[in-house]
């Protein structure tokens, strides 16, 4: 199983970026999905987290900016952010709650990481 980001780029302060992450490999069920990031010299941070069934949380720093949405046909997750700020400059990385064929519970899968730069 395989996790794809794509997305990522150099952006001013108050546009917009969209991110899709795409899970492959022999899956049988996707369960939660979310966004993570980590600003440079910082921890990691959750951004957002979605369940198989669409609901959704965010951290009170991007609410209101922020969309995660998903498809499970295609099981890609996305994340929509919005009016942008310096202080979202972060890699961004995609994780899901994967049930692989072949085994009996799920196992957390992270993808590679994008980089989202915001310029003021």
């Amino acid at each position: 199983v395989q996790l794809q980001a794509s997305g990522g780029g150099l952006v001013q302060a108050g546009e917009s970026l969209r991110l899709s992450c795409a899970a492959s490999g022999r899956i049988v069920k996707i369960n939660d999905m979310g966004w993570y990031r980590q600003p440079p010299g910082k921890q990691r941070e959750r951004v957002a987290v979605i369940t198989r069934g669409g609901m959704s949380n965010y951290a009170d720093s991007v609410k209101g900016r922020f969309t995660i949405s998903r498809d499970n046909a295609r099981n890609t997750v996305y994340l929509q952010m919005n009016n942008l700020k310096p202080e979202d400059t972060a890699v961004y990385y995609c994780a899901a709650g994967i049930l692989e064929s072949g085994r009996i519970f799920e196992n957390n899968y992270w993808g590679q990481g994008t980089q989202v730069t915001v310029s003021s």
